[in-house]
């Protein structure tokens, strides 16, 4: 939805025919679990879900991600979008959860029956649509759309921006994914702030969460840069952005960027403090302390997605929003500003007021 975004300032067809050629697509319509309501389809605007996912690897135009098998995801979305376009909320899953599987189509064209296994283990088995259906078997709610960023297409949105700045809180010596980095803030490049989304080590006691935690505040920060004055007002830099982006898209048939332009015009007027991202709620997995499950907790979330309803403090009392850092803050009492403090060291992240 980056890219929707920024779209907003783009009228021109034969540009947006340009952009589209650049977006791999690919056939969803057979792998929902949850019907679509008829009264939506009628309705100029309705409340919109889009799963978001972050891939390793994605191959030429009119294939599968990754060929063969659709490679890894390390990062899940839902992205909500109110009917009233008022309100964004990003709700990320957990690679390591324990999910029951429904059965998937694998891309060689057989069924895997499914089961218990970790969630990321559908994108595995059979791409952004397993997931997608695995998505709809956790909260019964229909994905209209799915979008599938290349994390390589993302090195590329961030040097289109010329960087993006970001808090680095402690020093981080992560030698399994070889980033080196001391604490301090950076205006990031695509390769800095690729590896350090994704480290996994070191940063945090909870390691998967905690690398959530940094790529929700990351896809704040980037939005921020995005929709400064500097970008939209930037004719060179906007189009790089788009480029880089539309070629790292893959997306269901029925998203195309004429439908993300038309998206991006009712988003226009949504303020970064309303577009938040939270994680689902989760707990440990009792027979594998490696592991995590989705809590009961999840139920009354996803009911308030499926309703339309603003999420509450009960889940948005510590979600990372895209205006964090640049407004509101300075008005926050001493007592406020410590604790979001200690909830962003907790998670790896710093807190800038």
């Amino acid at each position: 939805m980056l890219l929707s975004l920024s779209l907003v300032t783009l009228g021109v067809s034969g540009y947006l025919l340009y952009l589209q050629g650049n977006i791999t697509t690919i056939d969803t319509s057979n792998d929902h679990l949850v019907s679509e309501d008829p009264t939506e389809s009628a309705a100029p605007t309705h409340p919109m879900n889009v799963l978001v996912l972050g891939s390793d690897t994605r191959k030429g135009k009119g294939n599968h991600v990754a060929g063969s098998t659709p490679g890894l995801s390390d990062t899940a979305i839902i992205l909500h979008l109110s009917a009233d376009r008022t309100r964004a909320y990003g709700v990320s899953i957990p690679r390591d959860a324990m999910v029951e599987r429904p059965a998937c189509r694998t891309p060689g064209g057989r069924v895997n029956a499914g089961g218990l296994s970790m969630f990321n283990e559908a994108y595995v088995v059979g791409g952004p649509a397993c997931t997608m259906k695995t998505v709809e078997s956790i909260t019964h709610i229909r994905m209209e759309h799915v979008m599938v960023i290349d994390f390589n297409g993302f090195r590329h949105m961030v040097d289109a921006l010329n960087g993006v700045r970001m808090c680095v809180p402690m020093q981080v010596d992560d030698y399994v994914g070889n980033i080196h980095l001391k604490a301090g803030t950076y205006n990031m490049d695509g390769k800095t702030a690729l590896d350090y989304v994704r480290v996994r080590h070191n940063l945090s006691p909870n390691g998967d969460i905690g690398r959530m935690k940094r790529q929700q505040a990351f896809i704040a920060a980037m939005i921020k840069k995005l929709v400064s004055v500097d970008t939209l007002t930037n004719p060179i830099a906007l189009n790089s952005f788009l480029t880089a982006a539309t070629r790292s898209l893959t997306t269901d048939e029925n998203f195309n960027v004429t439908s993300m332009a038309v998206i991006a015009k009712q988003l226009k007027d949504i303020g970064l403090d309303k577009v938040q991202f939270i994680t689902v709620p989760f707990q440990a997995y009792a027979p594998d302390p490696n592991r995590l499950q989705i809590s009961a907790d999840a139920e009354l979330l996803w009911q308030r997605l499926k309703s339309d309803e603003p999420i509450g403090r009960r889940y948005g009392g510590e979600a990372v929003k895209a205006s964090d850092g640049v407004k509101g803050d300075k008005d926050a009492t001493a007592k406020q500003k410590a604790r979001r403090a200690a909830m962003a060291a907790a998670n790896g992240l710093c807190y800038q007021p």
